[in-house]
């Protein structure tokens, strides 16, 4: 159902069963998938494309130009998976440079006033609590949870089912299965997190060991993951020594102790 007072360009493509809200605005050649509702307000500009089955709340704004100087009207775009929930207020905007994307995965939670900012990448069922700011290129994996006012800088990484607390600011990097708040303070692991994950107790303990190894027992972050490299059994156990060893431009927020960077 689409209301008499909404502005949908000619250029839009809607899918089946798409329902607009009064004085919503759809502009350009944007996609909506099938049985997603664009409510009462929201804007959708640019090219971007909006899976099945979503939810775009009134006063929402996806796929606006970037907040970037750099940027000169070069073609980007915006994507937003299947089922994902965008909440009042929220800003996602699309790619900086020629060709870049922007990218929210499938059955995430957007809530209210969170900034998704030019180049981020959002995993799937990812959850943005309200006033989550999230710095170009940002890039959060798979189950990340961010507490409200929380905020990532540019180019950091959050890894997945890491949780981070309200208010917190992480200006590094934030390792896998792990609890961060304030500035970049490791808490130890989410194992509540892992377990309504489906990780089994080895998985968990595999996670608490390299942790204690690698975080806590050694000065030499990256060289202490980089022995462990071939140790450990189970695949969450691999991917959290991957994450930790992939290039970074920020390095890994560590530990209680404080920032570990390139050097230990």
């Amino acid at each position: 159902m689409i209301h008499p007072t909404a502005i949908i360009d000619k250029q839009a493509m809607l899918g089946d069963e798409v329902q607009v809200g009064p004085y919503a605005v759809i502009e350009g050649p944007v996609e909506i998938g099938s049985g997603t509702q664009i409510k009462a307000h929201a804007h959708i500009e640019g090219h971007t494309k909006i899976g099945n089955a979503c939810v775009i709340h009134p006063f929402a704004s996806v796929g606006g130009p970037p907040q970037d100087l750099g940027y000169k009207g070069e073609r980007s775009y915006c994507r937003v998976g299947d089922r994902t929930i965008i909440r009042e207020g929220v800003t996602i905007h699309r790619g900086t440079d020629e060709g870049s994307v922007t990218e929210v995965g499938s059955d995430c939670m957007i809530m209210s006033n969170t900034h998704i900012a030019h180049n981020c990448s959002v995993g799937d069922h990812v959850i943005l609590s309200s006033n989550v700011l999230l710095a170009g290129h940002a890039t959060l994996c798979h189950h990340a949870i961010m507490g409200g006012a929380s905020a990532v800088h540019q180019f950091a990484r959050i890894g997945e089912y890491t949780m981070i607390s309200g208010s917190a600011l992480m200006t590094r990097d934030g390792a896998p299965f792990m609890i961060y708040s304030h500035r970049c303070v490791c808490h130890g692991v989410n194992r509540i997190g892992m377990r309504r994950g489906g990780f089994d107790s080895t998985a968990i303990d595999e996670i608490r060991h390299l942790h204690r190894v690698i975080f806590r027992q050694s000065s030499q972050l990256y060289k202490a993951a980089a022995d462990l490299t071939n140790t450990p059994k189970t695949d969450a156990g691999r991917r959290f020594i991957e994450f930790i060893l992939e290039e970074s431009k920020r390095g890994i927020a560590a530990s209680r102790r404080g920032k570990i960077g390139k050097n230990g």
